[in-house]
C-alpha cells in the first residue's frame, strides 16, 4: 500500500472518530508500529501524527464555529473535554480563539469587484486593512473565486464595486508597467503554518525563485515540503504574495492555482525586469 493510500485511511479513521485517537490506536488501525507511523507522517506530511490529528480536529471545530455553533457544543462535538481544550487547540493551529473564529469578519465590510489586469480578468477584494483576495479567472461565470471569498469571510458584509477593483488593479500592477509601485497592504487569514509560509514567500525578491524545500527550511520544517506546497496553493492573494516564485527542486514549474501560463508570464516579466 502506498503512503498516500495509508494516509487516506488514516484521515478516514480520524474523521470517523468522535474522540481523537492516540498514536498507538492510530498505529494499530493502520497495521503499523508506533515508530513506523511516526516515520510515515514525517515522510509524507513533514509533521508528527499528533500535529496532523490536531489539524483535522481544529478544522472540524472551525467549520462548526463558523456555522455559529456555540463554543461548548463545538468542544463536545469534536471530542474535546471543554472550551479550555478547544481554546488551546485553535490558538495553536490558527492563532485565534474560538470566539474570534466564530465572529470572523463580523462588522467588516469587504469591497470586491472584477477588473482587467495584465493577466486577464481578476477578482479583487479589499478591507480597510488591505487586500484580502486577488484571483484570476477566465470570465465572470466562474463563480469559484467569489464563492471562496464568501466562505473565508462568511460573517463580513460584501459590497460589489467594479470601479474600485479597477483602481486597485492599476495600483497592484503598476510595477509591471515600469512605474514605481506604492506599498500595498494585504489582510489575509490562515493557519499559523500558512502564515509562516506566506511570510517566507514575501521574502523572495522579484526576479528570483525558490523551491518548496527551501521554503520548508525557512519556516523551520525541513521535512514539510508537501505541507508547504499546500500552503502555497492556499494563497488567497495572487502576485502580492508571490507564490509564483516557488518551483520544484528539479526546476519544473510545479503547480499554480491560476494556471501555469500565468505563472510563466509572471516569472518572465520579473526575470526580464524585476519589479
Amino acid at each position: 500500500m502506498s503512503d498516500y493510500e495509508t494516509i487516506k485511511r488514516a484521515i478516514e479513521f480520524l474523521d470517523s472518530r468522535h474522540t481523537p485517537p492516540g498514536l498507538e490506536e492510530l498505529a494499530t488501525f493502520l497495521g503499523l508500529s508506533v515508530f513506523q507511523t511516526q516515520r510515515l507522517f514525517a515522510r509524507w506530511a513533514g509533521i508528527s501524527p499528533k500535529r496532523f490529528t490536531q489539524a483535522i480536529v481544529a478544522e472540524k471545530a472551525r467549520l462548526k464555529l463558523l456555522s455559529q455553533e456555540n463554543v461548548l457544543q463545538t468542544s463536545l462535538d469534536v471530542g474535546l473535554s471543554g472550551p479550555g481544550r478547544l481554546h488551546d487547540l485553535t490558538v495553536n493551529v490558527y492563532g485565534a480563539t474560538p470566539g474570534e473564529i466564530r465572529t470572523l469578519g463580523a462588522d467588516l465590510t469587504i469591497t470586491w469587484g472584477y477588473a482587467e489586469s495584465p493577466l486577464g480578468l481578476a477578482l479583487i477584494a479589499a478591507t480597510p486593512r488591505g487586500i484580502c483576495a486577488l484571483s484570476f479567472l477566465d470570465n465572470e461565470s466562474d463563480e469559484g473565486p467569489l464563492a471562496r471569498l464568501k466562505k473565508e469571510w462568511c460573517s463580513a458584509t460584501l459590497y460589489r464595486d467594479d470601479t474600485r477593483a479597477e483602481e486597485l488593479s492599476a495600483l497592484i500592477f503598476s510595477g509591471f508597467r515600469g512605474e514605481i509601485a506604492d506599498p500595498i497592504h494585504v489582510y489575509v487569514q490562515g493557519t499559523n503554518f500558512q502564515i509562516r509560509v506566506w511570510r517566507a514567500l514575501l521574502e523572495i525578491p522579484s526576479g528570483e525563485i525558490s523551491s518548496y524545500g527551501e521554503i520548508a527550511e525557512k519556516v523551520q520544517s525541513p521535512r514539510a515540503s508537501r505541507a508547504v506546497g499546500g500552503a502555497v496553493g492556499a494563497n488567497p492573494v495572487a502576485v502580492l504574495i508571490p507564490c509564483h516564485r516557488v518551483l520544484r527542486s528539479n526546476g519544473d514549474l510545479g503547480g499554480y492555482h491560476w494556471g501555469l501560463e500565468r505563472k510563466r508570464i509572471l516569472l518572465a516579466l520579473e526575470l526580464k525586469d524585476p519589479v
